[in-house]
């Protein structure tokens, strides 16, 4: 059984994380399955652009902690993302968390509902959010980043916009939305896969810089005693040991 669903409607291909009993977290299946659906959609002369979306109240929770994807199909699925020659278009009416951060980011066109809300929260596990931050510095506010990223605070779509994480925002994110998708839908294909190509070599460059030493810090990081602590209190719903 797949974990992403598939429609389309005048050549936007819409995947839907599709995951809603642990809030889309981004499990080895899930993460392979969305991969997987990505590269048929890249190929399919008959898709325009893509919208990512999800189902139930969460966008993505981040790693599914039972079922963490490796660091590098992770870095290959927002590399994937990044690379595909067609536009890839988030779609948020929920929650994000940690990792699903790097999904937003990775994406071209990031739009979500006003009442969604975000939190980078390895901080408050005991990790970083290493891996995620391949596409996420390249392109967001340094300073929101600094803050958001050591405190683990919640933040509202309005702060996400003025981030860089999110695109636009409205009460109804369909309508925002719409004049988007018209565009992409009247533009070239040709057209739209060298434009994209010049808006994503810098976020490109620094998969190629960084990616090893990224992905070799998140997997030191999750196997670390604080991290087991902090995976710890959060699964049996308590504070970690180093809360003060």
């Amino acid at each position: 059984m797949t974990l992403i669903t598939r429609t389309r409607t005048r050549a936007v291909e819409t995947l839907s994380l599709d995951a809603p009993h642990n809030r889309n977290a981004l499990s080895a299946a899930l993460a392979g399955d969305l991969a997987d659906a990505l590269t048929a959609a890249g190929k399919d002369p008959g898709v325009r652009a893509i919208v990512l979306t999800h189902t139930g109240n969460t966008f993505s929770a981040g790693a599914d902690l039972k079922d963490p994807p490796r660091p590098e199909a992770l870095v290959a699925l927002l590399r994937q993302i990044v690379e595909l020659p067609k536009p890839v278009v988030a779609r948020v009416t929920g929650h994000v968390r940690a990792g699903g951060l790097g999904l937003l980011a990775a994406c071209d066109i990031a739009a979500a509902s006003t009442d969604a809300t975000f939190a980078f929260t390895e901080v408050r596990i005991g990790v970083a959010p290493a891996v995620i931050s391949l596409p996420l510095l390249p392109r967001a506010d340094p300073r929101a980043l600094a803050r958001h990223y050591l405190t683990g605070e919640r933040f509202d779509a309005a702060e996400a916009v003025a981030t860089g994480l999110l695109t636009t925002c409205d009460s109804d994110v369909d309508k925002a939305l719409d004049p988007i998708l018209d565009g992409l839908r009247r533009s070239a294909p040709d057209a739209l896969a060298e434009t994209k190509r010049l808006l994503t070599a810098r976020v490109l460059e620094a998969f190629d810089r960084d990616a090893d030493a990224l992905t070799a810090l998140s997997a030191r990081l999750f196997s670390s005693p604080q991290a087991r602590e902090g995976m710890t209190a959060f699964l049996e719903r308590r504070d970690a040991a180093w809360v003060v």
